[in-house]
């Protein structure tokens, strides 16, 4: 009986078929290949363009225009890229214009608000966040759950859409913000999931979905995911660690409670 050959390991061209990490680069003496380099090079160049990309918030406007979506604009109280760098504080708090704007649109209770924040990543929400929300919104309105309010919001991280919701009562919060960029997804899109937002919550009280880009979660998928937590969510009054993602819509790795790619938002 002719006993069947061992299975052979994967080789480093199978590899770097299933992954878009740098694997088996090999090397030329003691340095990279100099395709391995540029390569690197351009990847890094793509990643830092991303972070200080203009944040499109009239192009935005329109693509929600089309939907049929009045959104209103914010600003955190970062006066700038720089200062929104440096000073990640800065971008968790409204401005007093944007404050007293958003008080006077006299919304005082709405099931779920969405937020459209530039994050780390303007570059993500300018291709991704449009999209999105065109698939997210039927999802929600077969759930019969309204969008009461629309926020676009300059300067933001995560944690700004507290104070957002706080203001006009949203029970349900949905965050769009572009995540840190890495060298394979310079433009990768997250959404942050926050039941009864105010300011003080955490990481811990939110759920993120992530990676949501050409080669990473689809508009479909992501909005099957958020539709699914923001349902569950509302009729559990829950979301976070407590909110396991349970929508058997994919790998799990793209909604954990809790996490924040877009660095200590």
């Amino acid at each position: 009986m002719t006993t069947p050959p061992a299975p052979s390991s994967p080789s480093l061209p199978d590899l770097r078929d299933l992954t878009p990490a740098r694997v088996g680069l090999g090397r030329s003496g003691a340095s990279l290949p100099t395709d391995a380099l540029l390569s690197f090079t351009l990847d890094h160049a793509r990643a830092r363009d991303a972070v200080h990309a203009a944040f499109d918030v009239s192009g935005i406007m329109a693509g929600l225009a089309g939907l049929g979506i009045a959104p209103h604009e914010v600003s955190s109280q970062a006066p700038g890229r720089r200062d929104y760098l440096r000073r990640p504080d800065l971008g968790r708090m409204l401005d007093s214009a944007s404050r007293r704007s958003l008080e006077g649109l006299g919304i005082t209770v709405c099931s779920c608000a969405i937020v459209i924040g530039d994050g780390l990543s303007p570059t993500a929400v300018n291709v991704h966040a449009v999209e999105l929300i065109r698939h997210l919104l039927p999802r929600l309105a077969a759930d019969s759950i309204d969008t009461g309010a629309v926020v676009i919001a300059s300067g933001a991280r995560v944690a700004l859409g507290d104070e957002i919701g706080a203001i006009i009562g949203a029970r349900m919060l949905v965050m769009l913000i572009g995540e840190r960029p890495g060298l394979s997804a310079p433009d990768s899109l997250g959404a942050y999931l926050t039941f009864a937002p105010r300011i003080g919550l955490t990481d811990a009280d939110r759920n993120c979905i992530s990676n949501i880009h050409r080669a990473g979660l689809s508009y479909p998928e992501a909005a099957f995911r958020i539709s699914w937590l923001v349902r569950e969510g509302l009729a559990r009054q829950i979301t976070g660690v407590a909110l396991k993602d349970e929508s058997g819509g994919g790998s799990s790795q793209n909604a954990l409670p809790g996490c924040d790619k877009s660095d200590t938002q």
